[in-house]
């Protein structure tokens, strides 16, 4: 058979492509679709396995950064510790300080300490400039670009005062520091020029350790350097790890979350484009067993049909490669900004899985088919291809039939049962994109939560501060001296909650401070946040208990309870300041802080104790803004100040999330509804004479849609109702998991989100995939005529 060589195969394999052109193009899509969700699901989970650690090697992040005193040790000084034991790379030193601006609108911004470098390259924490340019002149600052957004932006103004009565600085650039070293940087002229004697300069010195995998190492590392230069001069220092294990830890609740839709999409795509490949091939028997009739061997007839799967699928994994990674960009960027590392990018090895991967399911599903088709004999093969098995699905008809419906549609809803193993192919993606769906609107509704349930200091509308803003970034060490500390000016709380008691507009406020403490049993002090007067407005979301109303109380996250062994109705005995109380355990709070370590109790159990900040609601119709500069006029002569809270936004991580979810949920419906389409067209080519012969007696265009939209309605609406209880399960085991991850346990609030109206919109979603899918063939189903119909096998 030489004429039914390589040229003659080829030209079936063209044919068979170019004829079948729907179903060429479904098998391209589908495919397209499957691989573009898998590499950015691929993405995402390499983005999210140690975002910190890559982002920090690729930085030449520091290790430790210290803070020195100038007048102590010089530059000569400094330099020369970079030859100590154990230090591979420094940079340094920088001037360094801590400014306190005003935004455009005169509103105070938290310290941010600023470093003086000439550019954002250095052999230690080579910075990523994300946008704009670096500081070349006086009047010039580069933010950290954790501040992008609709608050700051490039041309942005900061006013500052100093000793020349106040600078204003543009934002020219943002940039982004793994290790954390600064919130801002300028040039060293500028940056010396902005200290005073409030806010003293430092020196800022950047290191790298031999070895510094652990706390002992980092702290081996700072002794020796302390012990290098002048006693005192070593003001204070920060470790990298304490930054490590907060990007690590949010990180670790995205990893469940994407395996949850990983999974999805994997076991999807297999379903689909299996199912469209091997839709495409079974459909064909009719012509197989032609083509063996004419000479082709069961080995050419296979490789014909594989090839005819596998040309279509290439050029879909070919787009859904480009397809996936611009959809991965815009992602990758927002978390970059959520973990605070440095430029993310779709790993290649990624690119090269995925493929080979679609390229093998694409292979099999098409094999299976071809191979059966290969074994059968030219007359079986062509009786085979021309229609269902005689008697398969009658008793559907039958059972249907009895239904007080149209006929066209008892018609439509028991075709399924005439080729079962296709009809359970499209209820499983019907099924599993209505889970998608579902779990994506439950995880979308609980991450909005997470959000409202944040730092509920942050829900005020007014902060006032008794004795300035907080503590420098720069943590102080043992080492320290006098002259590097910036003293809050002294304050008298007392009389600043009488500012604002008086202060109209006022309509409610607590006050809160926050200490170190003690716990017995435990090692190291604790933080703990105290409150005076009602703070029910400042409580947290309660997993279990309530929030503190009394004396002899104590609040608690889950951490605390895993780590201590307690539980609700536990007593533990707190010591501040000397002062040891035993308080109960009243309630489990939903708060990440200190790693889950906070307490909270009331400021009447220790008297020591005194508020530094007062939150303040204000009364309807009364601006924040305008209310926070008249008190701040009020109580900066005592020593406080007041500041507006901007309107509360959603963190940066839960909006990722929310953006992860929104597009492998689409991407994975869009998956289901081509299978659907797929599936119908096949069936429908293959009832086009039965079609025909319908029209001829009688059956309108509007009664063909009907019949074509009813064969799928029934899966639809078992695809609804199996997907709908499906995704709710799955979030109610992938919450939790995300929640442990990130050492909690969740609140009501945060896992009970799903309302009754949702779940019954949620089912029909099935039957909206199924007819979404249907309506297209539906629609060439009632427009082809019947003469052509009947001529049509």
């Amino acid at each position: 058979m030489t004429r039914f060589g390589g040229g003659a195969l080829g030209r079936v394999i063209r044919s068979g492509v170019g004829r079948r052109r729907v179903q060429t193009v479904v098998i391209a899509v589908a495919t397209m679709m499957a691989v573009a969700s898998a590499v950015v699901a691929g993405s995402l989970i390499v983005a999210a396995n140690a975002p910190f650690d890559r982002a920090f090697a690729k930085q030449q992040g520091a290790h430790l950064t210290a803070q020195f005193d100038p007048v102590r040790a010089s530059t000569a000084q400094l330099k020369a510790t970079r030859e100590q034991t154990g230090v591979a790379a420094s940079a340094g030193p920088y001037p360094s300080t801590t400014i306190q601006p005003e935004d455009s609108e005169g509103r105070r911004m938290p310290k941010l300490t600023l470093v003086g470098r000439s550019g954002p390259k250095a052999d230690v924490d080579d910075l990523d400039l994300k946008s704009g340019r670096w500081a070349a002149k006086a009047g010039e600052i580069v933010l950290n670009a954790s501040f992008s957004g609709p608050a700051f932006k490039l041309g942005s103004t900061l006013r500052t005062s100093d000793a020349g009565g106040g600078s204003t600085l543009t934002v020219v650039g943002f940039a982004l520091s793994v290790s954390k070293t600064a919130d801002a940087w300028a040039t060293p002229a500028q940056t010396r020029a902005l200290a005073s004697a409030d806010n003293p300069l430092t020196s800022q010195m950047l290191y790298r350790f031999d070895s510094a995998g652990t706390d002992k190492q980092v702290t081996d590392g700072r002794k020796k350097l302390a012990a290098a230069v002048p006693s005192g001069a070593l003001l204070g220092s920060q470790s990298y790890l304490e930054t490590k294990r907060a990007a690590d830890q949010g990180a670790a609740p995205t990893i469940p979350f994407l395996i949850a839709f990983g999974v999805l999409g994997i076991v999807m795509s297999v379903i689909i484009v299996g199912s469209v490949t091997s839709g495409a091939v079974g459909s064909s028997l009719r012509r197989i067993g032609i083509l063996k009739a004419i000479g082709f061997t069961p080995r050419e007839v296979v490789r014909a049909y594989v090839a005819q799967a596998l040309i279509p699928a290439a050029v879909g994994i070919a787009l859904g490669v480009v397809l996936g990674n611009l959809l991965a960009v815009p992602l990758l960027d927002d978390t970059e900004q959520a973990y605070g590392t440095a430029s993310l990018t779709v790993a290649w090895w990624v690119d090269v899985v995925v493929p080979v991967a679609a390229l093998v399911v694409v292979g099999v599903a098409a094999l299976v088919p071809a191979l059966r088709a290969g074994r059968l004999s030219t007359v079986e093969a062509i009786a085979v291809g021309r229609a269902p098995r005689t008697g398969r699905g009658q008793w559907a008809h039958r059972v249907a039939s009895r239904l007080p419906l149209p006929r066209a549609v008892t018609y439509g809803l028991a075709s399924p049962f005439a080729h079962p193993v296709r009809t359970v192919a499209m209820l499983l993606a019907v099924a599993f994109g209505t889970v998608a769906a579902t779990f994506a609107v439950g995880l979308t509704a609980s991450l909005t939560a997470v959000g409202e349930a944040q730092d509920p200091e942050d829900r005020a509308a007014v902060t006032v501060f008794a004795g300035g803003p907080g503590p420098q970034p720069i943590e102080v060490g043992p080492e320290a001296s006098a002259e590097g500390r910036s003293e809050a000016p002294p304050a008298d709380p007392a009389r600043i909650r009488a500012a604002v008691e008086a202060q109209e507009g006022t309509a409610s406020y607590y006050g809160t401070t926050q200490e170190d403490a003690t716990v017995a049993g435990g090692t190291g002090s604790v933080t703990i946040s105290l409150y005076q007067g009602d703070s029910r407005s400042g409580s947290y979301e309660m997993i279990s208990g309530h929030w503190i109303d009394g004396r002899g109380q104590v609040v608690v996250a889950t951490g605390f309870l895993d780590r201590t062994g307690t539980k609700v109705g536990d007593t533990v005995r707190v010591t501040h300041q000397g002062d040891t109380r035993t308080l109960r355990i009243v309630g489990e709070a939903f708060d990440t802080e200190d790693d889950g370590m906070q307490l909270h109790a009331s400021i009447a159990d220790f008297p020591a104790a005194e508020p530094r900040t007062f939150l303040v609601e204000v009364e309807p119709g009364v601006s924040p803004a305008d209310y926070a500069d008249k008190l701040a006029a009020a109580v900066r002569p005592l020593g406080g100040d007041a500041m507006a809270n901007s309107p509360s936004e959603q963190d940066n991580f839960v909006l990722i999330l929310q953006s992860m979810a929104a597009l492998l949920t689409l991407m994975l419906v869009s998956v289901a509804g081509l299978g659907v389409l797929n599936s119908v067209v096949i069936d429908t080519r293959e009832r086009v004479h039965d079609l025909g012969v319908c029209k001829a007696l009688g059956m309108s265009p509007r009664q063909t849609v009907g019949l074509v939209l009813a064969s799928v309605a029934g899966i639809g609406v078992l695809g609804g109702l199996v997907g709908v209880p499906a995704g709710f399960a799955l979030h109610g085991i992938v919450l939790p998991v995300m929640g442990r991850a990130a050492g909690t346990n969740l609140p009501p609030s945060v896992l009970d989100v799903y309302v009754p109206w949702q779940l019954v919109l949620l089912a029909l979603a099935g039957i909206a995939i199924a007819m979404l899918g249907a309506l297209l063939p539906a629609g060439w189903a009632a427009k082809a005529r019947t003469a052509v119909a009947l001529r049509t096998e």
